[in-house]
C-alpha cells in the first residue's frame, strides 16, 4: 500500500477531475465511499476511465471504499434502505464495483459503527457480510472508520477476519488517537488518520514546527505528514491545489529526529 492516500470527500462536481489530478501527481492510493452527501464515488470512477487512457490502469492503483449505513445517508442510498443489512451490504458492494470500473476492490471499509459506544447486533450482520466479500474476492482487505478503540477491541475479539484497516479523524489534544492506534500495532491493523491538517491547527501554528520545516525546506502540512508515517500512520491528504499535492508526496522521503517527533507527539 502506498505510504499516502488521496482522499475524495467533500469534492463534489469536481471529484474526477481532482482524482485524476492526484494520480497525475503522483498519488497510487485513492479513498471515496458509497456515500452521496460527502462523496461521489462515480466520479472517482470516471477518473479511472480517464487514466486508463493515460496507461495507468487499475492494477497499479490501491482502490478503497466504503458501506455507509442508513443513518450515514441522506434519501439517496445505493440500496434498499428497507432491506436487511446483508442485503445492504451486498447491495452497496455491487453499487462501488460498477461504479469504479472494477471487479474487485483493494480494501472495503465500514464507515462507521451503528452506536458510540459497543459494537451492536448491525454491526456484526454487516460485519459478517463484509466478511464474505473477503472470501469471494471481491475486496482484499476490510476495515472500519470512527472507531473507538473500545469497539475496535471488541471487534477483533469476535470477527472471523479482523480489521485489517482502521481509518480516523486524528486529533493531536487526544494523543493522535493513541489508545486506536495501540490496538492496531497489536493486531498488525494499517491504521490511516485523516483530518491530520484540519483537526489540528495549532501544530500547524506551532513555532516548533515552522522550525523543522524550515530546518527540511518543506512546508508545515508536509512535517505533519511525516510524523504521521514515522509514528506509524498512513495519512489522507484531500487538497484540491495541485502543488500542494505534489509537496504532499515528499513527505514520504523527508525524516524528523527523534527529538522532533517527540515534540510533536506531546502537542496534545
Amino acid at each position: 500500500m502506498p505510504a499516502i492516500m488521496y482522499g475524495t470527500a467533500w469534492k463534489k462536481e469536481a471529484t474526477a477531475k481532482l482524482v485524476e489530478t492526484a494520480v497525475d501527481a503522483g498519488f497510487r492510493s485513492i479513498d471515496t465511499a458509497n456515500q452521496l452527501i460527502h462523496y461521489d464515488e462515480a466520479l472517482v470512477g470516471e477518473a479511472l476511465l480517464a487514466l486508463k487512457q493515460k496507461g495507468i490502469g487499475r492494477e497499479s492503483l490501491f482502490l478503497q471504499t466504503k458501506f455507509t449505513s442508513v443513518n450515514g445517508q441522506d434519501a439517496r442510498t445505493p440500496y434498499d434502505a428497507k432491506a436487511n443489512l446483508t442485503t445492504q451490504v451486498n447491495q452497496s458492494m455491487v453499487s462501488s464495483l460498477k461504479h469504479l470500473h472494477t471487479d474487485y476492490l483493494d480494501s472495503y471499509v465500514l464507515h462507521g459503527p451503528y452506536s458510540r459506544q459497543g459494537l451492536t447486533p448491525q454491526d456484526l450482520e454487516v460485519w459478517a457480510a463484509m466478511e464474505e466479500h473477503v472470501n469471494e474476492g471481491r475486496t482484499r482487505m476490510i476495515g472500519v472508520s470512527n472507531v473507538s478503540a473500545d469497539q475496535l477491541d471488541a471487534l477483533c475479539s469476535v470477527a472471523v477476519t479482523k480489521p485489517m484497516i482502521v481509518q480516523n479523524r486524528c486529533y493531536a489534544m487526544r494523543g493522535w488517537d493513541s489508545a486506536v492506534r495501540e490496538i492496531c500495532r497489536k493486531e498488525g491493523i494499517i491504521y490511516q488518520g485523516f483530518s491530520l491538517l484540519t483537526a489540528n491547527p495549532h501544530v500547524l501554528e506551532s513555532g516548533a514546527v515552522h522550525a523543522m520545516a524550515r530546518r527540511l525546506n518543506t512546508g508545515v502540512a508536509q512535517i505533519v505528514f511525516r510524523f504521521a508515517m514515522q509514528i506509524g500512520m498512513l495519512p489522507l491528504t484531500g487538497t484540491t491545489n495541485q502543488q500542494h499535492m505534489l509537496e504532499d508526496l515528499t513527505a514520504e522521503s523527508l525524516s524528523l529526529t527523534a527529538e522532533e517527533m517527540q515534540t510533536i507527539e506531546n502537542m496534545g
